[in-house]
């Protein structure tokens, strides 16, 4: 009996906290462009992740994910960017917070010298 109040009482702190949850997840599905995989690996490896990284440094973001998966018809995208960020004040702040990294960035970098148009394209966002 003890353990099943013990259970009882562990889930309801879980539900309780995880309502509570401020964090709020930007995804951004995307698909290849002419075959353009290498292209458009290197381009969020090098420029998207980055930045993310240099934002978790500097408390701008909770975490980022770059995520890839097999494209179908009905989900045509090959990759998933996900970043998320610790409540509603980090992610209003996030575009200030992004563009001062970028700005203070070495410029976009690019495979082939192909534009991200050519090879990319955000098919879903959320």
């Amino acid at each position: 009996m003890k353990k099943i109040i013990l259970l009882i009482a562990l889930l309801s702190f879980y539900i309780g906290s995880s309502q509570q949850s401020t964090h709020i997840s930007m995804i951004d599905y995307v698909q290849i462009l002419n075959q353009n995989k290498a292209e458009t690996l290197f381009y969020y490896q090098n420029n998207w992740q980055q930045l993310r990284i240099k934002a978790l440094e500097k408390d701008y973001i909770e975490s980022y994910q770059l995520l890839e998966t097999i494209p179908t018809v009905k989900t045509p995208y090959t990759f998933i960017l996900i970043t998320t960020y610790k409540n509603k004040a980090q992610y209003e702040a996030s575009e200030k917070n992004f563009q001062e990294l970028i700005d203070a960035s070495n410029g976009l970098k690019l495979l082939n010298s192909k534009k991200p148009s050519e090879f990319r394209k955000v098919v879903f966002q959320n």
